[in-house]
């Protein structure tokens, strides 16, 4: 996904995620875009400090598969097949418990 791409689909209130789904793609009140890992909190910026290069690259980032999907668990990671494993503790996306 473009950086864009992934922008638009957060803004459209999809769930995008970055390597597997323990990374979340959100936006802050502050109008920043971040990738969270959920099990711990911890995140960085989508991009660098300039706003135009990705913090990891287009093809890691991913827009979540439905909940019908969700019911006939395939691969968790990325689409391609190609992602870095799913999160400790389960498939599927948590929901972010504050807003940085």
């Amino acid at each position: 996904m473009t950086l864009n791409d992934i922008k638009a689909a957060v803004d459209a209130g999809q769930t995008v995620h970055w390597a597997n789904t323990g990374y979340v793609v959100h936006k802050d009140r502050l109008g920043q875009y971040l990738i969270t890992y959920v099990p711990n909190g911890s995140c960085i910026g989508l991009t660098d400090r300039g706003g135009h290069r990705l913090n990891g690259k287009e093809t890691e980032f991913f827009v979540a598969q439905s909940k019908d999907a969700a019911e006939n668990p395939g691969n968790q990671s990325r689409p391609d097949g190609q992602g870095r494993g799913v999160a400790p503790g389960g498939a599927g996306a948590f929901p972010l418990g504050r807003q940085l």
